[in-house]
């Protein structure tokens, strides 16, 4: 099992400076770097303060700068708001930039609201018919002189320029849910990564169920495929129920969000009730605490062991919560220190 940090910069309140929560985001990605994780993960979002991601790209050109051994990866960038030409150079770019340590996360994203503000009238199915079309032509692109004529592009013989620092390019992560997923995924070399949110173990074994099915098909190399989670590991039960709490009032947010229901100024949503979120008992405590991988160490060195025994080759630790900085390095510092070693 390796591991790794997904984080981006969230601001919950406008009395929070950009300035700080960049800081807070490179320190975390240090903590990763210095604590031995494989990689990091940044996605891409805009207009949303509640996960501020414009380019993941630039994000990673400065990482690489201030981390030494860690593997940069976008999660995700999302394929239809790129053409597929300007995706693969840009990756390109930011590999030959960080000398050869990006990994490339695409996603046919999730958000409504950025779809009605990026391409209006982009609905999830077209979303994920662009990102189909456009991941293979990645690889024909670094390696140069492809042509296209497809449904969503069309393009005369074109290379990518630069071309990647690693010599089959970037590896390429495919964010896969549905049966049909898993399949284009892993029949087209990509590896996968899943992220079951709120629902538990039933949708961890049920992802790898869908993986393992997709591989069985497949008669080429078996792809890796990683398990992004949220994670807080706890100083003692009663920090755990108060992470259960934080990420209760996260995922009413998240919920709202994915809803695109309320109005939205300065790029943050209109603030819920306490009302509101009692009443959204899907992510109550008490179901968070049960379904995410949230303990004190030992409980989350259990959780993740299971995960292992399933089949997982990656588990990323998703760190984005509404808590505090303070809050944030602690949990990270106990799985470095007193989780990761277990699997060692």
């Amino acid at each position: 099992m390796e591991f790794s940090l997904f984080a981006h910069m969230e601001r919950m309140s406008p009395d929070q400076s950009h300035e700080a929560l960049w800081e807070e985001f490179v320190t975390l990605c240090q903590m990763a770097d210095e604590g031995g994780m494989r990689a990091v993960w940044t996605g891409e979002h805009h207009g949303m303060e509640f996960t501020i991601a414009p380019n993941p790209f630039l994000s990673l050109v400065d990482l690489s700068h201030r981390t030494k051994n860690l593997r940069l990866g976008t999660g995700t960038v999302i394929a239809p708001f790129w053409h597929p030409i300007r995706l693969a150079g840009e990756a390109a770019m930011t590999d030959l930039i960080t000398g050869g340590r990006v990994e490339l996360g695409i996603a046919r994203g999730a958000y409504s609201y950025e779809y009605e503000r990026m391409m209006p009238g982009l609905d999830a199915w077209d979303a994920g018919q662009r990102m189909r079309e456009t991941t293979p032509l990645l690889r024909q692109l670094w390696k140069g002189d492809c042509a296209h004529e497809g449904e969503f592009y069309s393009f005369p013989s074109t290379t990518s320029a630069p071309k990647p620092l690693q010599p089959e390019g970037p590896p390429i992560w495919i964010a896969a849910r549905d049966p049909n997923s898993h399949e284009f995924a892993v029949q087209n070399g990509f590896n996968v990564q899943v992220t079951p949110l709120w629902q538990g173990n039933e949708e961890i074994e049920t992802l790898m169920g869908r993986f393992n099915d997709a591989c069985a098909t497949h008669d080429g190399p078996r792809p890796k495929i990683m398990l992004l989670h949220h994670t807080y590991v706890a100083s003692d039960a009663d920090d755990a129920a108060r992470a259960a709490q934080e990420m209760s009032k996260f995922y009413c947010y998240f919920g709202a969000w994915f809803q695109n229901k309320r109005p939205v100024t300065q790029g943050l949503i209109q603030e819920l009730t306490p009302e509101e979120m009692a009443a959204n008992e899907l992510m109550s405590p008490e179901n968070l605490m049960r379904d995410l991988t949230i303990g004190t160490a030992q409980q989350v060195i259990d959780r993740i062991k299971r995960y292992e025994d399933l089949g997982y080759d990656e588990f990323s630790l998703w760190i984005d919560s509404g808590m505090t900085s303070q809050r944030k390095r602690d949990s990270l510092a106990r799985f470095l220190n007193d989780v990761m070693p277990a699997f060692s």
